[in-house]
């Protein structure tokens, strides 16, 4: 089997799927897993959940785990240019040739399954794959982020050292109910008996998760309560700050933007000192992993003529974060954003937070076999009922250029919404302006 080949059978499966309200939906990926011999509890994991900032908190750890010397697996969801990221060992993707290698070796656990419970989903058979990818290579502890939700999510049959709930927002609220009460419950469905669980939720969130860990017996661990964050003096496109816990002060410098990201480098500290002694880094080490932090599309900046801002935000809680790291970063400038938004997603909660920054917009959409883009005049129509004037360009790459037009020197382009618009348009940045707008 080829990656191609690989590729095209796992987008053939996309509408593959089962009930999110299905108690049983779990058993599917059991069934897919036991075939494979259970490669996902052959190694220690954290297992991150949460609304927003899940995905770089796990990145977080991951990074700190490898640069204490630990060969570690991650696996985050979705990727913005190949299915390999799926599956990243000490930061870096597996090849084509091993991601196609691995899904052919898992045909017979493919067909065994779908004998039993109908074919694994997409989402499903590229988890398994990065379990048993894990498996392989012997990682000394993987990080996994939960896809959606927790209680029903496929990663939810780990059984990690530590857990972890970042945040509680609306998003997905068609599957995980649309309230934060609802929302909490869902993603508290990840706590075990017995497994610290980390958490930075607020409330209304943050109490129902700390009733259920008290009803199946996981030590809860708040991050107010256990780290305090202090800024200190940072370079022009980084941050300096120090987290202070009961086992002493970390001085961190990450050379990633967004204050946000503050919280998240304070609850994988957290987490990080919940692990056993054999797996726990030293504060130095943590230092030394967060400084080589890199986070793609996550306030991923490009200094230029004008400046570009790669960057997921794909529903409110997230959208709302980049624009008070926007108007934070970049002080007195002006935006250029080019908008892409999934068609299911709350389009006017997304862009709601931005519509307060001095900006122009171009709302532009995306191709992706499963998934639909909002048409870009249905964006346009929600900026005009702000009082603010907006286009339509349906193709992404003229709508950056336009912006990019459209911005001064001093301006900022904000490419953001969508995983699939930021990855189309990042790709083709690296590809056509690349490293170079760094210098």
């Amino acid at each position: 089997m080829t990656y191609r080949e690989a590729s095209e059978y796992l987008l053939g499966t996309i509408n593959e799927t089962a009930s999110r309200h299905n108690p049983h939906r779990l058993d599917r990926m059991a069934a897919l897993l036991r075939h494979l011999g259970d490669p996902h509890l052959r190694y220690p994991t954290i297992h991150v959940g949460g609304t927003s900032g899940k995905g770089s908190t796990a990145t977080m750890l991951a990074t700190t785990l490898t640069a204490s010397g630990k060969r570690t697996g991650l696996h985050t969801k979705p990727h913005l240019s190949s299915m390999t990221e799926r599956a990243r060992i000490d930061g870096r993707a597996v090849s084509e040739e091993q991601f196609a290698e691995l899904l052919d070796s898992m045909h017979f656990a493919i067909e065994a399954t779908t004998h039993e419970h109908d074919r694994p989903s997409y989402y499903e058979t590229l988890l398994a794959l990065a379990f048993l990818a894990f498996a392989r290579e012997a990682v000394d502890v993987a990080v996994i982020e939960v896809g959606i939700g927790g209680t029903l999510d496929g990663t939810n049959l780990i059984r990690p050292e530590v857990s972890i709930i970042t945040n509680i927002g609306l998003d997905h609220t068609e599957i995980l109910g649309d309230t934060l009460e609802a929302i909490a419950s869902d993603k508290a469905g990840i706590a075990k008996p017995g497994v610290p669980l980390v958490s930075d939720a607020r409330e209304p969130g943050r109490g129902v998760i700390v009733a259920a860990c008290e009803r199946i017996g996981a030590p809860f661990f708040g991050v107010a309560a256990a780290a305090s964050v202090a800024p200190r003096a940072s370079e022009p496109y980084g941050q300096s700050f120090a987290v202070t816990t009961e086992r002493g002060v970390y001085e961190l410098s990450l050379p990633v933007l967004g204050k946000f990201q503050q919280r998240n480098a304070a609850t994988a500290i957290v987490a990080l000192e919940r692990l056993g002694e054999e797996l726990r880094p030293s504060i130095e080490r943590v230092v030394a992993g967060f400084g080589d932090l890199v986070i793609a599309g996550r306030m991923e900046f490009y200094p230029g003529f004008p400046s570009v801002v790669f960057d997921v935000a794909h529903n409110p809680d997230k959208a709302a974060n980049l624009a008070e790291a926007l108007a934070e970063t970049f002080p007195g400038r002006r935006f250029s954003f080019v908008v892409a938004i999934g068609e299911t997603k709350d389009t006017t909660g997304v862009l709601q937070p931005f519509f307060g920054l001095p900006a122009s917009f171009v709302f532009t959409a995306f191709e992706a076999r499963g998934r639909n883009s909002a048409r870009p005049i249905r964006l346009v129509n929600i900026a005009e009922a702000a009082g603010l004037s907006a286009r339509a360009i349906a193709d992404p790459i003229e709508a950056l250029a336009i912006a990019r037009r459209n911005a001064d020197a001093e301006s900022v382009v904000v490419v953001t919404g969508s995983t699939f618009i930021v990855g189309i348009l990042r790709d083709w940045w690296l590809a056509n302006v690349g490293e170079r707008s760094r210098n």
